[in-house]
């Protein structure tokens, strides 16, 4: 069974930077896209995205300061928060499905079927 967990979340200032990172294991080749979700409690959006090939996708509130990546090696994704704001406060979780070549946050939440618990990131003002 796949299993997702997340790391590195915490709570900092704002302007300061933070990296996700999301451990996956018995993860089976076929799951080609993986995607980094934030959830403040009002509902789980879709921020960022990236495919077995490398090719990522981001919603706008996130463009230019946060950076998707991945290690295929160890089998982990990343997240790069740069500048972060207020409104950046919330628990992210990454996710994973077969949906390549159509990985994108315009996918959204229903697309993936496999899930991380989330790390909470809060950022003070």
């Amino acid at each position: 069974q796949v299993k997702l967990v997340e790391s590195g979340g915490g709570s900092v200032r704002s302007g300061e930077s933070l990296t996700l990172s999301c451990s996956a294991s018995e993860y089976p080749s076929s799951l080609n896209c993986m995607g980094w979700f934030r959830d403040t409690g009002k509902g789980r959006v879709a921020i960022a995205t990236i495919d077995s090939d490398g090719f990522s996708t981001y919603v706008d509130s996130v463009k230019g300061r946060f950076t998707i990546s991945q290690d295929n090696t160890k089998k982990t994704l990343y997240l790069q928060m740069n500048d972060l704001k207020s409104e950046d406060t919330a628990m992210y979780v990454c996710a994973a499905e077969e949906l390549a070549p159509r990985c994108a946050v315009t996918r959204g939440t229903a697309a993936f079927g496999y899930w991380g618990r989330g790390t909470q990131v809060t950022v003070a003002s």
